[in-house]
């Protein structure tokens, strides 16, 4: 649980956000990496996280994805849930970023970057709201501004798109929705 003040100081940074820009090894998967006998790779993505990442573009924030590595399964994924931005094969994630940011017209504190090892730090440190998951590396947590209580692959995205509907005031709306 957040101490009352940093819980203020990161509902006021997401009631800014119009993006959220998601690593995807140890964010939307649970880190492992799985490979066949002919070396395809396989992901597991978890359907909780693809439904928060729905509802979070419905409500009108964008959802874009950096990774250092490249991956046939990250791109038909991205492409069943709509994401358009997706960046693969960044081991520098600055300039993908960047690019981001300028291709959207908005400013680095109108983005959160959700990470979980130190290869996420340098976009961590320049985005509006820093995001670790819960089972993130010690110094990744200990330069975020939030650290879910989930971890990678196991809802911590979910988690995420919650909170920023919750603090934009779009969830209630979004859940009612469902409710009719």
């Amino acid at each position: 649980m957040m101490q009352t003040g940093k819980i203020e100081l990161v509902l006021e940074k997401a009631k800014k956000l119009k993006l959220l820009i998601l690593d995807v090894d140890g964010v939307l998967t649970d880190g492992k990496l799985f490979f066949d006998n002919d070396g395809t790779e396989y992901k597991s993505f978890h359907s909780r996280d693809g439904h928060g990442i729905k509802l979070l573009r419905q409500s009108g924030v964008e959802v874009a994805v950096i990774s250092g590595r490249k991956s046939n399964s990250v791109a038909l994924r991205m492409k069943n849930l709509g994401i358009e931005l997706v960046y693969q094969g960044y081991e520098n994630k600055i300039p993908a970023f960047n690019e981001i940011i300028e291709k959207r017209g908005i400013a680095p504190e109108q983005a959160a970057y959700m990470g979980d090892d130190v290869i996420d730090l340098p976009v961590m440190i320049r985005a509006g709201l820093a995001i670790a998951v819960g089972d993130a590396n010690f110094a990744v947590k200990q330069r975020a501004d939030w650290c879910t209580t989930l971890p990678g692959g196991h809802g911590a995205v979910r988690e995420v798109c919650d909170f920023i509907m919750q603090a934009q005031g779009s969830f209630e709306e979004i859940l009612n929705a469902y409710l009719k």
